[in-house]
């Protein structure tokens, strides 16, 4: 891969201050837009969207923020296995209605331990899952099956087959389904992928996407499980295995049995990006292959030190690999190169940083605002910005990245059969068994 020039290139910088700024925006979900954007019309009560939140730590406490300031929106109830983190999120809800008459509720907001009783509420019309990634599918799937629409942290899912499974549940119970990959609802990631569809880089050659590194840990002891936290529901569809304080909330990313580590942290984001810019968005590659290092002790087991190579089937190689941040999305054409990442967006000829797609060219789906994508399709039940098609492919590229890893064999993929050919050891890791009584 050609190293980055800064010849004849421009990059749309933003400061540190304002990327962070931008950043926790997108996190909390929405975006700084207009009232009348966001409902804040006096809409009344009765045409609000009950919303629930599962999962109420880093990413779902942003969520539960952003969505407590949108008049279009009443959270009903939150549920989090963590007992110091509900009382904190239905404080939080209890504190913002208050006094507010227009709300329509001033009492103390429900909050559960078990997300079933919320999914058996029928004032709740959708629910925000922001769990660890080997709970997403299971609450999803319930959640379709409770008549409810679903927004879902990325990356979908914790198998192949678990994202296939989620797939056609929500299609079966006509679901409104959006997952957490905001970058669609940027607008330089948006204008970077349509200047590829339209050709403005020629034909695309490869695809550099860099994610960040999974954690090393050394042996942790046996501790005992902190009052309030209902650790085996937190395990729920997972293996059994001793409580320690570095096993669980932010850090779970770096065991295998939780997450896909730094692959899918990031990947469920970049390859998302890098397929829409390639319209593979709801296909996949035809052959995957990496190296890397494991560690050798302690609980975390994710790959570091990675380089995966993903053929495609229009003959485009795209190349994943952790390093020190930006994490980008790098197209390189035959007539010139795009990157992107979240604090800028560069090119060669630099001239196209200031392009924009002309009539008659290709235009891809258009969201300002990621949550509030998600709210206004409940509305009127058309698809998101990033369905359950696109997410599962997202997430399908990290998992066989992930396969091609931990084998250390060159696999070919049939993206349609979603199988690998002639390698029954590899198809193997394409599933999970979940504890009992836990399914998808």
């Amino acid at each position: 891969m050609a190293a980055m020039s800064r010849k004849g290139v421009f990059a749309a910088r933003l400061t540190r201050r304002e990327f962070v700024k931008k950043a926790m925006l997108f996190l909390a979900a929405p975006t700084v837009i207009p009232a009348a954007a966001l409902g804040r019309t006096g809409t009344a009560p009765s045409n609000r969207i009950g919303v629930a939140v599962i999962g109420t730590g880093g990413m779902g406490g942003g969520h539960l923020d952003g969505l407590l300031w949108r008049d279009d929106v009443r959270v009903l109830a939150v549920c989090d296995v963590d007992g110091t983190r509900r009382k904190e999120a239905a404080d939080k809800v209890t504190n913002r209605y208050a006094g507010d008459k227009a709300s329509g509720t001033a009492s103390p907001c429900p909050s559960y331990n078990d997300f079933r009783e919320v999914l058996a509420r029928p004032d709740v019309d959708a629910v925000v899952i922001a769990t660890p990634d080997h709970w997403h599918v299971a609450i999803a799937n319930a959640a379709a099956r409770a008549g409810k629409d679903v927004y879902c942290e990325k990356p979908l899912s914790l198998t192949v087959v678990q994202g296939r499974s989620l797939v056609e549940t929500m299609a079966r119970h006509s679901r409104v389904f959006q997952t957490g990959s905001w970058q669609r609802s940027q607008e330089s990631f948006r204008r970077a992928c349509e200047l590829v569809r339209n050709g403005r880089i020629g034909k695309v050659r490869t695809v550099e996407v860099t994610l960040p590194s999974s954690e090393s840990i050394g042996p942790q002891p046996v501790q005992p499980v902190p009052e309030g936290f209902d650790y085996d529901f937190w395990l729920g569809p997972a293996p059994w295995a001793p409580y320690t304080a570095k096993r669980c909330h932010y850090q779970f990313r770096w065991i295998r049995d939780y997450s896909g580590g730094g692959v899918t942290d990031w990947g469920a984001h970049h390859f998302d990006i890098a397929l829409w810019a390639l319209g593979l968005d709801r296909s996949g590659p035809v052959a995957v292959e990496g190296t890397c290092s494991f560690p050798q002790e302690g609980i975390y087991d994710n790959a570091f030190d990675y380089l995966i190579r993903y053929e495609m089937p229009d003959g485009t190689v795209i190349t994943a690999r952790d390093r020190a941040e930006p994490y980008h999305v790098r197209f390189e054409g035959d007539r010139g190169w795009i990157n992107i990442w979240r604090e800028g967006f560069e090119a060669s000829p630099s001239s196209l940083t200031r392009e924009r797609v002309r009539p008659g060219e290709i235009r891809l789906y258009r969201s300002d605002d990621h949550t509030g994508n998600w709210l206004s399709c409940i509305r009127s039940r058309r698809e998101t910005a990033t369905p359950p098609e696109v997410a599962h492919r997202s997430a399908s590229m990290c998992h066989i990245g992930n396969i091609a890893l931990f084998t250390g064999r060159k696999l070919k993929w049939d993206p349609v059969a979603e199988k690998f050919a002639g390698d029954a050891g590899a198809d193997a890791m394409l599933a999970r068994p979940m504890r009992a009584p836990w399914h998808t």
